[in-house]
């Protein structure tokens, strides 16, 4: 059972590393059809052949691999062992090996870390995955969800709070500023923008990160629709160079609120070729 479970992580990774899912593909092709901008219509037919060249050869969509993130669903009745979080993150090792991973773990103390001082570790496997987010499913299976998480997003990400006044749409008009700025300074567009509501910094960023485990580009609730046609309205578009498309999709989770005068917000500009995700079943029962 283990090699099993090893031999699946492992694959989900590099899948999620190397394709886009059906609607995503779907998505910039509508995209790419409703374009009338000749150079943004180029970049977005590239960034799908790039795609379909990657999905073929089980390689990186892009040179920045991206960082394991999981989501972990776990039914009412499948045990979760230590043994088996040990299977997913051998799996994700042998993953990055296999993909190959961008070879940027840093070696060293905390401070080394920090710095960079401490060299890089030239495995592949060196770059750790995030800690795994764990959440329940009515469903008796355990099913893995892995993304892979860019630097460039990252650093174009914010997550702050916003003084709600009572009203939804002062909310939504920050998360647009928010994103609006973010992806000017992106470069890889057209992005998908992730959206996570909560009542502290650590909930907001993991209601983020569930959003792109269920966002999809064909189903869109009116705030993800009211949030992507407002950034299309600053005309950004692919690689900057102006167009109709500058953000595909909005994927937006909202979590448990609390009576108080703040939410907290995380937006992620997606890049083009995120979100770069893969799930598989584990185990059932």
């Amino acid at each position: 059972m283990k090699d099993d479970v090893v031999k699946l992580v492992r694959d989900t990774l590099v899948e999620a590393g190397s394709t886009f899912r059906s609607d995503k593909k779907e998505a910039y092709k509508r995209a790419i059809n409703l374009e009338t901008d000749e150079k943004a219509k180029w970049v977005m037919e590239t960034i799908l052949f790039n795609a379909e060249v990657a999905e073929k050869s089980h390689g990186p969509l892009c040179d920045d691999t991206g960082i394991p993130h999981v989501v972990l669903e776990v039914g009412p009745d499948c045990p979760v062992t230590g043994r088996l979080l040990g299977e997913i993150r051998q799996g994700i090792a042998e993953g990055l090996r296999k993909l190959p991973g961008r070879p940027m773990g840093i070696m060293g103390d905390d401070s080394h870390r920090i710095d960079q001082s401490g060299g890089l570790n030239p495995d592949s496997a060196g770059v750790e995955p995030a800690p795994i987010l764990i959440r329940p499913t009515t469903d008796n299976v355990i099913r893995l969800h892995i993304l892979m998480l860019g630097g460039g997003p990252a650093i174009r990400a914010k997550t702050f709070r916003v003084f709600h006044k009572h009203n939804t749409q002062v909310v939504l008009d920050e998360i647009v500023r928010w994103a609006t700025e973010g992806v000017e300074e992106l470069g890889c567009t057209p992005c998908t923008l992730a959206v996570g509501v909560g009542r502290s910094h650590f909930e907001a960023t993991s209601m983020m990160l569930q959003a792109q485990v269920d966002g999809r580009y064909d189903i869109q609730s009116e705030m993800e629709q009211e949030i992507t046609k407002r950034v299309n309205e600053a005309h950004i578009g692919p690689l900057g160079l102006g167009g109709k498309t500058t953000v595909l999709a909005t994927f937006m989770k909202v979590g448990p609120q609390r009576a108080s005068g703040v939410r907290i917000v995380c937006v992620r500009p997606a890049c083009c070729f995120e979100p770069r995700i893969a799930t598989v079943e584990l185990r059932q029962t």
